[in-house]
């Protein structure tokens, strides 16, 4: 199969490569959904979305307390999950980074209006499939989601002038779900 583009054009780039992959899933959350990867992974995300951690960082630091796509993980790279911190059975705060819970049930999420049928799991589902080269209609939304966490981040530089780790740790790991490096903040200066 051809592209159309002369691969002189690009010396070194399997062309076909830029030919959308469909991901037909079918979990505990969504029977036959179909999306398209139109982007390669972890690259030309929209401008001023600029997460500081990768889906597969955060899974491997603690965020959700384990509960969170334990039943979907074959919908992305084995890898992600080498070093993940995974509960099949409950929500356990003690495998958070931060060892508090920052979670609120799926319900809160639903009621507030924060869940689209295509991500049924909210903001981290949506950032995984993002990452992974899907986008969609939704995205702006969630980015703008993503960009108002960052009043979380004043709150905590302010309020831990020293970047203590143990200040703030609720919110620390909170930002963590929402892809901020919060171990950082306060050793910025």
């Amino acid at each position: 199969m051809t592209t159309g583009l002369p691969s002189r054009a690009f010396p070194g780039w399997n062309l076909n490569l830029l030919k959308p992959k469909i991901v037909e899933i079918t979990d505990l959350m969504q029977d036959s959904y179909i999306y398209r990867l139109t982007e390669p992974a972890g690259r030309n995300f929209h401008a001023g979305f600029e997460p500081q951690l990768t889906p597969k960082e955060m899974l491997a630091l603690g965020i959700f307390g384990g509960k969170y796509m334990t039943d979907c993980a074959a919908e992305f790279p084995a890898d992600w999950f080498e070093k993940a911190k995974l509960c099949h059975e409950r929500h356990d705060p003690e495998l958070n980074f931060f060892g508090v819970n920052a979670s609120q049930p799926l319900a809160v999420w639903r009621a507030q209006g924060w869940i689209r049928d295509e991500d049924p799991r909210g903001w981290f589902q949506w950032y995984c499939r993002y990452y992974m080269g899907r986008r969609g209609p939704d995205d702006l939304r969630q980015i703008g989601r993503w960009r108002a966490m960052a009043r979380h981040v004043a709150q905590v530089r302010q309020g831990c002038p020293d970047g203590s780790l143990d200040c703030r740790r609720r919110q620390r790991q909170a930002l963590l779900h929402w892809a901020y490096d919060s171990r950082k903040i306060g050793f910025e200066r």
